[in-house]
């Protein structure tokens, strides 16, 4: 059971002799003995290929949509569900849909690693609550700068909801100075103490879900069946 997959951001060559960590991570677990794999929103889906073995990946959607309609008091049309990038629309539309909300684009040019400029948002935010929605937060650069585009267009409120929170460099002082009001993430991995005082952090269990999984696995049942 690997809730969060290491090197699942290295999944392609994108400059000369840059390498393919997550294929060789995949090795690795295989020749170490695993003969199953479950993890959690892969970052790109092409990675379950990587692996000789079969592997489950699941979603933490059903939780992000379960805990949006407490929060919202189930009026979840008046939420803009927003993909800080293009390469997240599927995710974002995928929500989206399940809570019969609109959906917003932030198109944005990321210069160096790290680093990224928001260019301008598709969909008009004004009055709006917005949802940003990502797998993985690591300096939070992006959703800060996401924050900030949607709160100048018009956005009433702003929250993040991430699968694995990484947060390194300073990423909760990165949030806590932003016009973010909160950042929700599942406990996938570990977090500092530090992180779990912020003020704008919260965090949800995935365990229930994996449990269930694993039960399902166990005794043959469907485990794609838990998300239609």
């Amino acid at each position: 059971m690997i809730p969060y997959f290491g090197y699942a951001r290295q999944d392609r060559k994108t400059t000369p002799r840059t390498p393919i960590s997550a294929k060789l991570v995949a090795n690795l677990i295989t020749t170490a003995g695993a003969d199953r794999v479950l993890t959690m929103d892969l970052h790109a889906a092409q990675i379950q290929g990587f692996f000789d073995i079969p592997v489950d990946n699941l979603f933490a959607a059903p939780v992000f949509v379960r805990d949006l309609k407490q929060q919202m008091d189930g009026e979840t049309k008046r939420a803009m569900i927003v993909s800080p990038d293009v390469g997240g629309v599927v995710r974002a539309r995928g929500l989206a849909k399940r809570l019969d909300a609109d959906l917003s684009i932030i198109d944005k040019r990321r210069e160096r690693a790290g680093v990224s400029e928001v260019m301008h948002i598709i969909g008009d935010v004004a009055g709006r609550r917005c949802i940003l929605i990502d797998d993985i937060v690591d300096s939070a650069g992006t959703l800060c700068n996401a924050a900030i585009a949607l709160k100048a267009a018009g956005a009433v409120s702003v929250a993040a909801y991430t699968t694995h929170a990484v947060l390194s460099n300073g990423a909760i002082a990165r949030i806590e100075a932003s016009p973010m009001d909160m950042l929700v993430a599942t406990d996938s991995i570990c977090m500092e103490p530090a992180t779990l005082a912020s003020p704008k952090f919260r965090t949800l269990s995935v365990a229930p879900l994996i449990a269930e999984t694993i039960l399902r696995i166990s005794e043959e049942r469907s485990v794609s069946s838990l998300f239609d």
